[in-house]
């Protein structure tokens, strides 16, 4: 790991799409210089419409925008969204695109799951919250609970750098990052002075630094853990240090999909669920809305906030990022918040609801707990492939000057 903590921060937590699409919005709004966007979806519903006008707004004034999608996430892109967008000097980047085979998108694997928005060098996003309306409460029971922050100090540089290094691929410009002060309405920040650094995971320099924090602080944890996350299959050392830390008596709370956008992967997590339970951690599915959240705290210091699931797609695969927070008042508000959710709209998981059929389950359970976890390395003994940045100004034209990334940035 190459990454450093940077102090002095203020920082927001943003619950859902009801809170991050208004401030994204909003900083978009007042930008003076230049707007960056990472996503893995972007689709052509009101939250997309909304952006595409703010964006557009932006861009009359002289703005800089550019708007990196993933080829996979995003492919159902309209070609008059793309169009307008272009005409109207927005930079649109997709990241692997491919047209599809049969009807089907092929494109599965080393995905951009990053979502970051940085405007004029001073305000950031971070999360796992997608540019789509099924982030908001009144797309139905379906709409997703997830979270994001929004950040100012120091560590908004490291998101701009991390953004043009995949940015720039294509155009090769060479850009340092500067803060444009400019008068903005004041950050309710849950913490003004915050303790930071960003942790990104890529497929050649970076390939486990997110799930290592993660190891490092369950291992350093006395109290208490608390993590939400909606793909919950991590490898073995995470859930070794997990049951070791409920065994030395810290109070490890796991707060999983009980209500799930794909029940594939909540039968993935259920094959856990024995071996965590039997050493005491607290296992809740969460039943309100389908569970997107990406987070985490340990004891009173330590939380992350990213776009990085527990999974093997987001720890071997995916382009993906997270903060890590060090700061006492921004880890209270998590914990107050994640606390309601384990408490009062989430189901306890009990070892003698989980055992019950367990002696037929038990060897399917084994061997597709080993297929799921060695499937990363399987797929990477395919033909290699360099996934490219390209120009998108139509879902299925392909431009002059299509862009690899290079072997420092490529699966």
């Amino acid at each position: 790991m190459t990454e450093q903590w940077r102090s002095n921060n203020q920082i927001q937590l943003l619950i859902n799409g009801e809170e991050f699409y208004p401030s994204v919005f909003q900083a978009i709004a007042q930008a003076r210089e230049e707007v960056l966007i990472e996503t893995f979806i972007l689709r052509d519903d009101k939250v997309g419409l909304e952006l595409h006008q703010v964006l557009t707004e932006a861009a009359a004034r002289g703005v800089r925008i550019e708007v990196l999608v993933d080829g996979y996430g995003s492919a159902d892109l309209s070609p008059s969204t793309l169009s307008a967008l272009s005409e109207a000097g927005v930079r649109v980047l997709a990241f692997d695109p491919s047209k599809p085979m049969l009807g089907m998108r092929t494109n599965l694997f080393r995905r951009l799951h990053r979502k970051i928005v940085v405007v004029d060098g001073e305000i950031g996003f971070v999360g796992g919250i997608n540019f789509c309306a099924d982030h908001l409460g009144d797309f139905g029971p379906m709409a997703k609970q997830d979270y994001a922050v929004q950040v100012r100090g120091p560590i908004v540089a490291d998101l701009h750098k991390a953004s043009l290094a995949l940015m720039d691929e294509t155009s090769r410009i060479t850009r340092h990052h500067k803060p444009w002060l400019t008068e903005r309405v004041p950050l309710e920040a849950d913490s003004a002075h915050a303790k930071m650094l960003l942790s990104i995971r890529d497929n050649k320099n970076h390939t486990d630094d997110i799930e290592t924090h993660y190891l490092n602080a369950i291992k350093a944890a006395r109290e208490r853990i608390i993590i939400a996350n909606a793909y919950f299959f991590p490898g073995y050392r995470v859930l070794r240090e997990l049951r070791n830390a409920a065994r030395r008596g810290v109070e490890v709370t796991l707060i999983l999909q009980g209500m799930p956008d794909m029940p594939l992967v909540r039968l993935c997590s259920r094959l856990l669920y024995n071996y965590l339970l039997r050493d005491g951690v607290v296992i809740r599915e969460y039943t309100t809305r389908p569970l997107h959240g990406k987070v985490a705290l340990v004891d009173h210091h330590w939380s992350t906030v990213g776009s990085s699931n527990l999974d093997p797609l987001s720890l071997s695969l995916n382009l993906e990022a997270n903060l890590v927070i060090d700061d006492t008042a921004f880890n209270e508000r998590l914990y107050t918040h994640l606390a309601q959710l384990a408490k009062e709209e989430s189901k306890s998981i009990t070892l003698q609801r989980v055992l019950r059929g367990y002696w037929w389950r038990a060897p399917l359970i084994f061997l597709s707990f080993h297929f799921l976890r060695h499937f990363p390395a399987w797929i990477g003994l395919l033909p290699a492939h360099s996934p490219r940045l390209k120009p998108w100004t139509t879902v299925n034209e392909t431009a002059p000057g299509d862009t690899p990334l290079n072997a420092e940035k490529s699966a």
